[in-house]
């Protein structure tokens, strides 16, 4: 990635922010192919994860997904570890449900939690069909003059990160392909709301250590803040000028959904790698009504 900010000033802030905002990217870009189309089929993931900088290994965590003929659920949990934990120890969680209407994902409920050594956050948001009906930040965020406020009609028509996690590709032609990435879509985590934008790039064929082995989709993201932030901020200033930004997509077998297998996003410290070491799938039958 290209910018034209200060490195020596970027990097600690980028460090300290990048939990947060890598987690929004890698949630929220995969919502941007969700779509009502076709019915989905039914299936789970049950995925682990490690978190590489400059080739360290700085974090791990874990991803379940269930997606029934009526409903889904998704659950992610994570941390720091190695060199990093020593000194900027943390953690996370992230739930959403909600409604598979029409065959699309219509969440109901997000929330996500984080933790550090010197304080805990935790955001709730409910949805109704793509927009937001209620959120909160505890503790309650202090106001800063310089953020641009987030509007009504920044929350309408967007998506929550975890829900995001989830690609539906439409129609019935091969899943994974170059249109699979060439859409876009808003997000709002609470506190932001920021467009992405995806752009195909390449196909590959990946191996995780335990799990899937075939191919993937890789595809561009283009990051572009609209409020929820303060515009002088390095990081967002560092992450809006990126094109380097990539992030690979695997299938959930038995279902339509594509989810991250891989993000790689360039830093001023090094390359951040978020990959799967299992990504263990499998489709499961529908629900039989029971009958008298």
């Amino acid at each position: 990635m290209t910018t034209q900010c200060d490195f020596g000033m970027i990097s600690p802030r980028l460090a300290k922010a990048a939990p947060r905002v890598l987690g929004g990217l890698f949630a929220g870009a995969a919502m941007l192919l969700s779509a009502p189309h076709a019915a989905l089929a039914q299936g789970k993931l049950d995925a682990r994860y490690e978190a590489t900088l400059a080739g360290i290994p700085v974090g791990k965590g874990a991803w379940t997904i269930e997606i029934a003929d009526d409903q889904f659920s998704a659950a992610a949990s994570g941390g720091t570890s190695g060199l990093l934990k020593a000194f900027a120890g943390g953690s996370g969680t992230g739930a959403a449900q909600g409604r598979v209407v029409n065959g699309a994902l219509v969440a109901s409920s997000y929330s996500a939690t984080t933790t550090t050594s010197k304080k805990s956050e935790a955001i709730r948001i409910s949805l109704v069909n793509g927009n937001v009906k209620e959120f909160a930040i505890e503790p309650e965020p202090p106001v800063d003059a310089d953020r641009l406020p987030v509007t009504d009609a920044h929350r309408r028509g967007v998506y929550d990160p975890m829900t995001g996690a989830m690609i539906k590709v439409p129609g019935t032609s091969e899943v994974l392909s170059p249109d699979s990435c060439r859409t876009g879509a808003g997000i709002f985590d609470g506190r932001m709301r920021y467009d992405l934008k995806l752009d195909f790039k390449r196909m590959e064929t990946v191996k995780a250590e335990k799990g899937y082995h075939g191919p993937v989709v890789v595809c561009a993201v283009y990051f572009t803040p609209v409020a929820g932030y303060i515009p002088d901020r390095p990081v967002i200033k560092y992450l809006a000028a990126q094109r380097n930004i990539e992030i690979a997509f695997a299938p959930v077998a038995g279902t339509r959904i594509l989810v991250p297998f891989r993000m790689t996003v360039p830093t001023p410290l090094g390359t951040a790698v978020l990959e799967a070491t299992q990504f263990i799938t499998q489709a499961t039958p529908p629900r039989v009504a029971k009958t008298q």
